[in-house]
């Protein structure tokens, strides 16, 4: 089974980034760095197996020679799909200085993939993700995965 990265196409893509949100992100609109943003309105990438969309990246110019890694989906983990798209982000952005990303304290699948690939731990924002469920997605839920409160930012950066 052969696993291609190619861009995003809002045209033939759309629908299924859509429904892809909306089952595991919760929708478009995810926050941030006390900003809340539309990930279909950012370039991307998509991993296909066989034909069949089974992966999504979605990345912004971060600013001086960086790039955001803003979000990342496989339909099924552990498949080689993530680190797929994060090989394919690291080649198209080459010549960076960095990608960072940002993540929650319950998040610790995110936590142990981006450390195997080389990203370190940067920054930690006590309270933000309170913030943000305050002011700008309420329905960002208070626990998160494996019942873990869901309270802080972690941002991780992999050096290129």
């Amino acid at each position: 089974m052969t696993l291609d990265v190619r861009p995003l196409d809002r045209v033939t893509d759309g629908a299924w980034l859509d429904t892809h949100l909306d089952e595991v992100w919760g929708g478009p609109f995810q926050a941030r760095r006390g900003e809340l943003f539309d990930a279909r309105e950012l370039p991307g990438l998509v991993a296909e197996r066989d034909g069949e969309l089974v992966g999504v990246l979605c990345y912004r110019d971060g600013g001086d020679r960086s790039w955001e890694l803003a979000l990342i989906s496989a339909v099924l983990g552990r498949s080689g799909v993530g680190s797929t798209l994060v090989a394919a982000l690291v080649d198209r952005v080459g010549g960076s200085s960095r990608i960072w990303v940002v993540t929650t304290n319950d998040n610790v699948d995110a936590l142990r993939f981006y450390q195997r690939r080389g990203f370190r731990l940067q920054v930690v924002r006590p309270g933000a993700v309170d913030d943000a469920r305050r002011s700008l997605k309420p329905e960002i839920p208070r626990v998160g995965h494996y019942g873990i409160p869901l309270r802080d930012e972690l941002e991780l950066e992999l050096l290129l």
